[in-house]
């Protein structure tokens, strides 16, 4: 799993958990049943950018990157597309 992990979001209709961490990546995870889960892959954001916010209503996992040294403070966009 994905280190310093700050913010984990469930997204119902895909059967999908979104874990959103520092160490500069979101772990995607489907969910089978309640005790059964697969990765389904990780996606590199940045260093320290472990605060988000999925959004069911625009299929959209927003995850916030912080200034450090020369990485600029921004908002990444990421499109949840269907299966």
């Amino acid at each position: 799993m994905v280190g310093d992990t700050d913010d984990v979001f469930y997204d119902p209709a895909r059967r999908l958990i979104y874990v959103i961490g520092g160490e500069g990546a979101v772990e995607v995870l489907r969910q089978h049943d309640q005790d059964h889960y697969e990765p389904v892959r990780r996606i590199t954001t940045a260093p320290g950018a472990r605060t988000g916010l999925f959004v069911p209503a625009f299929n959209r996992l927003f995850v916030a990157v912080p200034h450090r040294g020369l990485q600029s403070a921004r908002v990444l966009v990421y499109e949840v597309k269907e299966d």
